[in-house]
């Protein structure tokens, strides 16, 4: 085994993966920034917006204020780039330019049925007239209506929600950016086997005011960052690229600061190298190791995908698929083994999804989707929870931009650690005759009920007779759902746990983008059919 495999293993079993697995169970205290005082005329704007929709007859109607701003820094080899950005969540196209939008969208209910315009000018003449644009839009949907939308109720709320940050990512001076990931890109590429070595890092901001005719006057300010580092390797006309991700987070611009990203630049290179004269692995029935920078795919794909209410009953189905879960499965299917608990959490500090309130002024929380390998729950929000005879919304509502419309997104889903004395990394590994220890995101193929599916990483390593030999190549494994849980042997403990945040999740049409985390402890999952990697 090569030195930096060993000091890969080693920094795995301390849980220093990423930022460290002790920082993303236990996210240490930061102070929020200063919020500015809420503008009193977006309360007064909502107001009117609300009385004119009443004036025309809605029975419901919300007025969602929004203004976005993203960044994002490429450097390749010393250089700042542009596009490349490896991430559809929008956060820019990697010259550091800002991109900023502000406007409001209008959601009401006219006829038991919804109506939503948007525009970016933000004046009371033009709000009056986006009013009556949705009730127009709500009256001429009535003609296909099948049934009365029904909303959950809510309290009314009048609150003020912020991301807690130590230092605004766009206060930072572009130069300082740029300066930090040139000297990791560089790094990188002291490894003469690299061509290329890339740093990056991604900013968002979204500021919004939601009031609904219900009552409630909610403003949040909510802060997103990333980054990573990647470099690519080329041997006997086979190229690869290893990339380290500290993923993303709820955070200021100390969130990339403390990735410390040069620190990881050695390592990353020599993998790299490594991974480009590496061999497949062979096909057949093998036990897998799963880290928690890979299981956040998975648990994406099929759980998180599978268990959105909208997609159960059959909403998603011309766009992002269906599911293979039906109600009548809750409290019944069995989805894994006993040693299966995810949780869905839009609370948990750092994670992408957390909010104060979701689109729908609901306030945040936490609850159970798999308990002890049997699903329990589901993703609602206030328009589906009367399918699952529930009075109270769980908060699922989201939209991404002022033009959307807001629709049900996935909160942070969690693989739960197991308990304390559960086996760690070295230990699953230690068990394993003939498996691989998978880490990083990869390529996927899912079919369109999430239950049939494909995964890849970004790096791998054959384990022989319990210990870590070689890094192979061109590896995927296959996942029926309910068979590939219910192997779960083994999860690690809280200490080892680990929240990784994605930066894309695309859903909808129009298409929008949310920003889900996802977080594990090491898993072991035994006899899973692997093979080599698709085109």
């Amino acid at each position: 085994m090569s030195r930096s495999r060993r000091d890969f293993l080693r920094s795995m079993t301390a849980g220093a993966l990423a930022l460290g697995a002790g920082q993303y169970l236990h996210l240490p205290g930061v102070a929020a920034a200063p919020l500015a005082r809420r503008d009193p005329k977006f309360r007064e704007w909502g107001s009117e917006a609300i009385k004119t929709a009443r004036r025309l007859g809605c029975s419901y109607c919300d007025i969602r204020f929004t203004r976005n701003r993203n960044q994002a820094v490429v450097v390749r080899n010393g250089q700042l780039g542009s596009g490349g950005f490896q991430s559809y969540g929008g956060f820019g196209g990697g010259d550091g330019a800002i991109v900023e939008t502000y406007g409001f969208g209008v959601r009401v209910l006219h006829g038991g049925v919804w109506g939503f315009a948007s525009s970016p000018i933000v004046t009371p003449d033009e709000i009056t007239r986006v009013v009556g644009r949705a009730a127009d839009v709500a009256k001429a949907s009535a003609v296909a209506k099948k049934f009365d939308v029904t909303l959950a109720p809510v309290p009314a709320y009048d609150d003020v929600w912020q991301t807690p940050i130590e230092r605004d990512p766009f206060e930072v001076p572009l130069e300082e950016k740029i300066a930090m990931l040139a000297e990791v890109s560089l790094a990188l590429k002291k490894n003469p086997g690299v061509l290329f070595g890339s740093a990056q890092a991604g900013f968002k901001h979204e500021w919004k005011f939601l009031a609904t005719s219900e009552g409630s006057f909610i403003e949040q300010d909510l802060r997103y960052a990333t980054c990573r580092c990647s470099a690519t390797a080329r041997h006997q006309g086979q190229v690869k690229t290893r990339t380290y991700s500290p993923s993303s987070a709820s955070r200021g611009y100390e969130f990339v600061v403390n990735a410390r990203l040069a620190d990881h630049a050695e390592r990353v290179a020599a993998e790299a190298v490594e991974h480009a004269m590496a061999k497949p692995v062979g096909s057949g029935l093998k036990d897998l190791v799963l880290l928690p920078s890979h299981l956040q795919l998975t648990i994406h794909e099929i759980i998180a995908h599978p268990t959105e209410l909208d997609r159960v009953v059959g909403y998603e189905a011309n766009y992002a698929g269906t599911s293979f879960i039906t109600l009548k499965d809750v409290g019944r299917l069995k989805y894994g083994s006993p040693l299966f608990n995810v949780v869905a959490d839009r609370t948990y500090p750092g994670a992408m999804a957390t909010v104060g309130y979701d689109d729908d002024g609901v306030k945040s929380q936490k609850w159970q989707i798999v308990k002890d390998g049997i699903l329990v729950g589901l993703q609602t929000n206030r328009e589906t929870a009367h399918y699952m005879g529930e009075t109270e919304s769980r908060g699922c509502t989201f939209a991404n931009h002022w033009r959307n419309f807001p629709f049900l997104r996935m909160p942070n889903v969690q693989l739960e650690p197991g308990p304390p004395g559960s086996p760690t990394l070295e230990q699953m590994i230690g068990s394993v005759k003939d498996g691989v220890l998978v880490d990083g995101t990869g390529s996927f193929s899912i079919d369109q009920q999430r239950y049939n599916g494909q995964f890849g990483g970004d790096a791998f390593w054959e384990i022989r007779n319990g210990k870590v030999t070689r890094m192979v190549t061109d590896f995927t494994y296959n996942a029926i759902t309910t068979d590939f849980w219910a192997n779960l042997e083994a999860v690690g403990p809280p200490e080892a746990w680990e929240h990784h945040g994605m930066d894309g999740d695309a859903k909808g049409q129009p298409v929008q983008s949310n920003w889900p985390s996802h977080g594990s402890s090491p898993c072991l999952v035994r006899r899973v059919m692997v093979g080599t990697a698709f085109a």
